[in-house]
């Protein structure tokens, strides 16, 4: 991993051990690197998967693949690889992944459908399918390892491991839920975003597990975004191994459904989050909220043109506070507002309402606020009830530096 990101958390939190998750990796050199690039995630019979994947239609077979299996609800093992998107490699990727499948299965005495592959990293370049075997076959024997050596692992332009975890209460049991997730550039929402994998021991039919995964996917990876650009190969798979001894979970009816998917949830937004904050180049985390919207759709579509808006970004990335760029995005954004309705905010700090500058607005506090590391970003439409908030980070020198040499 290259220089930290001045964002980071201090440290990996400490995740605790899902029952009935094993973790191994090993070296498939997909790229010419000295490091980890296999991920292999060993789960119990009987576990129950969800997925979202992305909507490019540009995607890898690892994503077609996915969302197939995903329809069949069950779960045996997870393979990821980095360094390698396998994306926009016809035949060739997707014979390197059903054979990745039928390897695994064979090991496990599973289906290879209940075998599920990702990758990402350079597209366009077949995976090699001799590394991919003596990769998988290396580490179906390694020793287990840690979710922070896991999570390493999946790692591409990361400069961070990313981890969470919550836990809930499910009748007389205590539940834990865990998550890893790797991402930093080529970031922006569209069912969900880059790679990430969260695991709870709950017991969860498959219907409900997905229902639980669309909802959270909405207001967490599905509202943040780093550089507007989907990737190929954008996968969230949420798995429940059923160890913790609960009555089954089929409706969020049930006792304790509601605690488990404001746990998952919790853990997909400190995620989504994180991603952020390793956005790449990143040296400021930017929180943009729209209300007065007249629809949440909109507000959401008015928060993402601001978000994604690369004057906005490069100007908070200068400690700016040209709220000019603000309105541009509001008005660009194609939704309904009111130049004369209009107000914008840095913080806590209104500069401008009703279509003009605030009367004895003063730069001082505003400037002040751009100075820090975590910065609000507000605009009020004044049309209606309409209210969404997405994250960003700032645009700097180093995302052209990271992504001018990338294929490196």
């Amino acid at each position: 991993m290259t220089t930290r990101s001045p964002l980071a958390p201090a440290t990996f939190p400490d995740l605790p051990e899902i029952a009935g998750v094993t973790r191994r990796v090993a070296r498939a050199r997909y790229k010419d690197w000295d490091r980890c690039d296999l991920t292999f995630i060993e789960l119990a019979p009987g576990t129950a998967v969800a997925g979202v994947f992305t909507r490019n239609v540009c995607c890898s077979s690892e994503v077609e693949l996915g969302r197939e299996q995903v329809k069949r609800g069950a779960a045996r093992a997870l393979v990821v690889n980095a360094g390698n998107s396998n994306a926009f490699t016809g035949y060739r990727g997707r014979e390197a992944v059903e054979a990745i499948m039928a390897q695994v299965a064979g090991h496990l005495g599973c289906d290879a459908s209940e075998v599920f592959v990702s990758s990402t990293g350079v597209i366009g370049v077949p995976l090699p399918k001799d590394k991919a075997r003596a990769g998988v076959a290396a580490a179906l024997t390694a020793e287990p390892c840690s979710w922070e050596v896991a999570a390493e692992t999946i790692g591409t332009t990361d400069t961070f491991a990313k981890g969470s975890t919550a836990s809930a209460i499910v009748g007389d049991r205590t539940v834990h839920v865990a998550g890893i997730v790797k991402g930093s550039g080529m970031i922006a929402p569209d069912m969900a975003t880059m790679l990430g994998y969260i695991f709870t021991d709950a017991a969860v039919a498959p219907a409900l597990l997905q229902a639980m995964l669309n909802e959270a996917t909405g207001g967490t990876f599905n509202s943040i975004t780093v550089d507007s650009d989907t990737s190929t190969s954008d996968t969230v798979l949420l798995f429940a191994t059923g160890q913790a001894g609960n009555a089954m979970l089929a409706s969020r009816d049930d006792p304790g459904a509601d605690a488990l998917y404001a746990a998952i949830r919790e853990v997909a937004l400190d995620l989504a989050h994180q991603v952020v904050r390793d956005g790449e180049g990143a040296s400021k985390f930017i929180e943009v909220q729209v209300t007065g919207a007249v629809s949440d759709a909109s507000a959401r579509r008015v928060a993402l043109s601001i978000a994604n808006s690369p004057l906005v970004k490069t100007a908070i990335a200068g400690e700016d506070a040209n709220w000019g760029r603000v309105v541009m995005a509001v008005g660009k954004a194609g939704e309904p507002a009111d130049r004369d309705r209009l107000a914008i905010r840095f913080g806590d700090h209104w500069v401008a309402k009703d279509g003009l500058p605030v009367e004895g607005y003063d730069e001082a506090p505003v400037a002040a606020h751009l100075k820090g590391q975590a910065i609000r970003v507000g605009a009020d439409l004044g049309l209606g009830e309409g209210r969404a908030t997405v994250w960003t980070c700032d645009l700097t020198h180093g995302y052209i530096s990271i992504n001018a040499d990338y294929r490196s």
